[in-house]
């Protein structure tokens, strides 16, 4: 079942849409993301440092909860909602999930990809101990803007 957006939700998904535009600088993929603590304030930011760092595991939402576990001096984000301009790819979703944290929004379906509903669903995999909410579609058509633009400029 999808959970409905908060109006938070689209505040903090235009905070990762500006992290994301930043990402394009270094030339890596335009991906941002926020990490809310439970009170809703802004613990962490990232965006795609692939090329920036020369690091695989530089995306967006695992660059947001390292700040974010910084931020709270412990790597349980319990309570705290992760919103990123594209779905998680499995990397991330095992990060959100090894992370604690309990609820993703995010923004463009990720279809080659995603693991958050489209082609897995590992962030709620009844296998696993840890099962997370998932708000998908949240400002998509900005989010699918910015990668889709990114992408014709490399063409």
């Amino acid at each position: 079942m999808r959970m409905r957006p908060t109006a938070r939700d689209e505040e903090a998904m235009r905070l990762a849409l500006a992290e994301a535009a930043a990402a394009t600088a270094t030339d890596d993929v335009p991906v941002g993301a926020v990490v809310l603590g439970p009170d809703g304030a802004v613990l962490g930011r990232g965006r795609n440092e692939r090329e920036l760092r020369h690091d695989p595991t530089a995306h967006a939402e695992v660059v947001a909860m390292r700040e974010a576990a910084a931020a709270l001096g412990s790597w349980r984000l319990d309570g705290c909602a992760l919103v990123v301009t594209l779905e998680p790819c499995a990397m991330c979703a095992g990060a959100i999930l090894q992370g604690r944290i309990a609820r993703v929004v995010f923004g463009a379906w990720d279809d080659k990809a995603g693991a958050a509903g489209s082609v897995l669903d590992v962030l709620r995999e009844r296998r696993l101990p840890h099962r997370v909410e998932v708000v998908a579609g949240v400002l998509a058509g900005e989010a699918e803007a910015q990668l889709a633009a990114f992408f014709a400029g490399r063409r």
